[in-house]
């Protein structure tokens, strides 16, 4: 055999040293970029072979996109085959049916999405301000959000708007849990639910205070709150005996009794002189703020309560979430998301004739029939509404919807 390392056979050589070394990348993972870079420099010989892999990699993705879309369309239309299904975008459904509970109807507007299929959805919670303590119609929330979609979200204080459970945007927490209740976690590639706990502390040289919550109303006279400029210009009153310790650029810059002005590039915390008593001006501090569960891949969370499906069972905790008084016919909101990372969520409108409302259990079981392997129960009774393309398409008991502290978007 002539072996002679002429051009031509050195071409041929490296032509087949190419093709084995793009089928090895090919079988082996998904290095065929680098590969077609480190080969590119050869005379140019390997060029038409990867732009050939690529236009089948690309055929092949956009084939599998369609498949995917197509499988999601047909499993709605299986689904909801006694509803009004419209489409929004690619992977996003609205629903419209009417369900009949002790002979009685009950209206329904359904979200299903698989964000999946469109990269370029993302859902997540909206406030109705800058600061906590305002609120605002869920249209001018959708708007201001660009909203195709908006419901309802957390409980809040009627009084101020404050959400009151645990509230996380884009990685910071603006307010904390309250009852340990459930809430639900949003990440890139899938959802969390569980009932949250907050694990705060503020560190001082090798002491650590324990911190019991976030933006929220005092409900102990004992209890640690951190307020920061979030919450609003001041700081709310202490408790009896209390003091207030306001913290900019970790440092301790001012002690008092009274309502003190939050720092902008700080947070001020308010509690009893017994357990903030030590600190003292020009402290250097550190505020470590974690929750239980740490869902590390989780970008928002937004509070609910109670549990409506754990885990594929019915679980309706309401005693332990100390919510056993709102377990009547009401008008409901709920949200949830099946095995395969489909979110869905429902309304369902009550107080009236035509419109029966659900009981938590009703709803619990609804849920479950959608294919929610976890779901919980939002804000409900007058807080109900449901916002599509521009358009209030459920029936609040205040027209357009009373207002509201926050939200869950979907938008683009």
């Amino acid at each position: 055999m002539d072996t002679t390392f002429t051009r031509p056979n050195i071409e041929k050589l490296l032509l087949i040293g190419v093709n084995l070394a793009l089928l090895y990348g090919l079988l082996c993972a998904q290095s065929v970029s680098v590969l077609a870079e480190n080969i590119r420099i050869v005379n140019g010989i390997a060029s038409p072979i990867l732009q050939g892999i690529r236009n089948e990699l690309s055929l092949s993705a956009e084939l599998e996109a369609k498949n995917k879309l197509e499988e999601f369309n047909q499993q709605i239309s299986r689904k909801y085959r006694y509803g009004t299904i419209c489409t929004l975008s690619d992977g996003l459904k609205h629903i419209k049916m009417t369900k009949y509970y002790q002979g009685r109807p009950v209206r329904l507007n359904v979200i299903e999405t698989d964000l999946n299929i469109n990269p370029e959805l993302k859902i997540a919670p909206v406030i109705a301000s800058d600061k906590l303590q305002r609120k605002a119609s869920i249209t001018s929330m959708a708007r201001k959000s660009n909203s195709i979609v908006a419901v309802n979200g957390a409980f809040f204080k009627p009084q101020t708007g404050c959400p009151l459970g645990t509230l996380m945007i884009d990685g910071k927490i603006y307010t904390g849990p309250i009852h340990n209740r459930v809430a639900m976690g949003f990440g890139d590639d899938g959802y969390e639910m569980g009932r949250v706990e907050l694990n705060a502390s503020l560190k001082k040289g090798f002491d650590n205070i324990k911190i019991d919550n976030i933006n929220q109303p005092r409900m102990l006279c004992t209890n640690v709150i951190v307020y920061t400029p979030d919450w609003g210009t001041y700081a709310p009153c202490s408790p009896q005996y209390g003091i207030q310790v306001a913290v900019s650029g970790n440092k301790v810059v001012s002690l008092s009794p009274a309502r003190t002005v939050i720092p902008e590039d700080g947070y001020v915390l308010v509690g009893p002189s017994s357990k903030l008593g030590d600190i003292k001006i020009g402290d250097k501090v550190n505020l470590d703020i974690k929750t239980s569960p740490e869902w590390k891949n989780v970008k928002h969370i937004i509070s609910g309560g109670p549990y409506l499906v754990k885990d594929g069972d019915i679980f309706v905790d309401m005693t332990a979430e100390k919510l056993a008084c709102i377990g009547g016919r009401n008008p409901r909101t709920a949200i949830g998301y099946t095995k395969d990372n489909h979110v869905i969520i429902v309304t369902a409108d009550g107080r009236e004739g035509s419109s029966i409302g659900l009981t938590l259990n009703e709803l619990a079981h609804l849920m479950q029939s959608l294919g929610c392997v976890n779901a919980m129960n939002l804000d409900g009774g007058g807080s109900t509404v449901m916002y599509v393309n521009g358009n209030i398409v459920n029936k609040p008991p205040v027209k357009g919807g009373i207002a509201l502290s926050n939200a869950i978007g979907i938008y683009r």
